[in-house]
């Protein structure tokens, strides 16, 4: 089955560059709202199985007008979460955001041991988004197409884990608010990244770039850069 991760729209932690991965989060911006309703127009000759969220409310506003425009209501699962930021929840400080991006890093490059400080390991997030997806795709059939809205760090750090992406390739991976992954596949056979959206799907004019993204608008590899140069 075809399963698209998109990202929630623009929050006021995306602004302000907060660490914030916590139930039950930040709501949208006027220009997350603006995001989401881009949506649907997107996927006017698309058809959606399903719409699907994380339990952070800014996925599941971001996911309501697509699911609206499409006659579905949001269903909720669990584990389409955030990469917890643990002892840096709701920091900003370059230090903090520094040391989440360099764990995330760590993780992609096949080290994933390591424990976020207070928070999982990466064979832990691995297993609890592989949980959620494999939730998902018991629901539908192959040639079907569910959409699912997640969080910027959980869909980079996933997508290149799982689609086999070399550790070069995903440290740089980009994706703006409402940015997405297109992957194939199915739990068992695994999962194949078919197409990578950097942008906000809706369209242009709505990328946000004045924000302080930490968890999706500049690569990892990049966030780590500017971090340790402000440390």
């Amino acid at each position: 089955m075809r399963i698209l991760l998109i990202r929630h729209g623009q929050t006021p932690c995306n602004i302000t560059g907060q660490l914030d991965t916590a139930f039950p989060g930040a709501g949208l911006t006027e220009l997350g709202h603006s995001q989401a309703a881009a949506l649907p127009r997107a996927f006017t000759e698309h058809r959606i199985a399903a719409v699907y969220a994380s339990k952070l409310i800014r996925t599941q506003l971001t996911g309501a007008p697509l699911a609206a425009a499409h006659g579905h209501t949001i269903a909720v699962v669990e584990g389409l979460e955030e990469i917890s930021a643990g002892d840096f929840e709701m920091r900003s400080d370059p230090q903090s955001r520094g040391a989440y991006v360099e764990c995330l890093l760590d993780w992609i490059r096949g080290d994933l041991a390591r424990r976020m400080p207070g928070g999982c390991d990466g064979r832990e997030f691995l297993a609890r988004f592989d949980a959620a997806l494999a939730t998902i795709a018991r629901s539908h059939a192959p040639e079907e197409t569910a959409v699912a809205f997640s969080h910027g760090a959980a869909i980079r750090v996933y997508t290149a884990i799982r689609s086999g992406l070399d550790a070069t390739a995903g440290a740089q991976l980009q994706i703006m608010n409402t940015g997405g992954a297109l992957l194939e596949g199915d739990p068992a056979q695994g999962w194949k990244l078919s197409a990578w959206y950097a942008e906000p799907i809706g369209g242009a004019g709505l990328d946000g770039f004045s924000a302080q993204d930490v968890t999706g608008a500049t690569s990892l590899a990049e966030t780590a850069v500017t971090a340790e140069g402000k440390a």
